[in-house]
């Protein structure tokens, strides 16, 4: 079985007075996430809280098989029960992102919503497994935009897909192969609107598992620090 190391570290930044990110971390379920509470929407903290509390209810001792149909199901249900209360609060809209990781038996599957990402660092490089539910991440696929230059479109925060928002949630899956000395970083957009693929490569590959989420959130708030910033670095070893 492959062993795992990983890191988390979240922070207000520096513009916004309450964190509406949530991550979590199962190391013994080998699951992580990141959620990101809709930024200007009313209760994002819930909607992000919401997502994360449902998933750290999943039971503990689950097949791998039975562990993946249980976390998209733990996403499915914190969609409903955000929509709810929602409904409950007059029709408010209430939204949040989520990137969810699971590795077991030498694989990965990565499930997401809205423009929190998943990347990997393999031999030295650096490559964007998910891709975002937004209206900049629309014309990347159109192949009008980078991503980096995503990050700095005037709609860069304009997303289209979110937990909590529309009737049903359409929430996208990949899985792969991992390797020994795969890294994986789990972000919220408070990372990546001010670290692009370069930074994030140097910054992340090779660097202490001790220090490298910190070292994540000092560049974002270098950077201005305009948004809650969430970073989780897992290591395959």
């Amino acid at each position: 079985m492959t062993t795992l190391r990983y890191s988390a570290a979240t922070h207000t930044g520096l513009r916004r007075k309450i964190n509406e990110d949530s991550i979590l971390s199962l190391p013994e379920q080998r699951i992580w996430v990141v959620s990101d509470g809709m930024g200007g929407h009313e209760a994002g903290d819930f909607a992000s809280q919401t997502v994360t509390e449902t998933i750290a209810a999943l039971p503990p001792d689950l097949a791998p098989a039975d562990a993946m149909q249980a976390l998209r199901q733990a996403i499915l249900q914190s969609h409903d029960t955000i929509r709810a209360e929602a409904l409950r609060r007059g029709g408010a809209v209430i939204g949040a992102t989520v990137v969810a990781l699971l590795v077991a038996n030498g694989h990965f599957v990565v499930f997401w919503a809205g423009d929190s990402r998943l990347y990997r660092f393999r031999d030295g490089g650096i490559e964007l497994l998910t891709a975002d539910h937004s209206v900049a991440g629309e014309l990347v696929a159109a192949g009008a935009l980078t991503w980096d230059e995503a990050e700095q479109h005037p709609q860069s925060n304009a997303i289209t897909r979110a937990v909590g928002v529309g009737d049903a949630l359409d929430l996208d899956k990949l899985r792969g192969e991992i390797r020994r000395g795969d890294r994986f970083l789990l972000c919220s957009d408070g990372l990546t609107k001010y670290a692009g693929f370069e930074v994030l490569r140097r910054a992340v590959t090779g660097k202490p598992m001790e220090t490298v989420c910190d070292a994540l959130i000092q560049i974002a708030l270098r950077g201005g620090g305009g948004d809650n910033i969430s970073a989780i670095v897992v290591d395959c070893l």
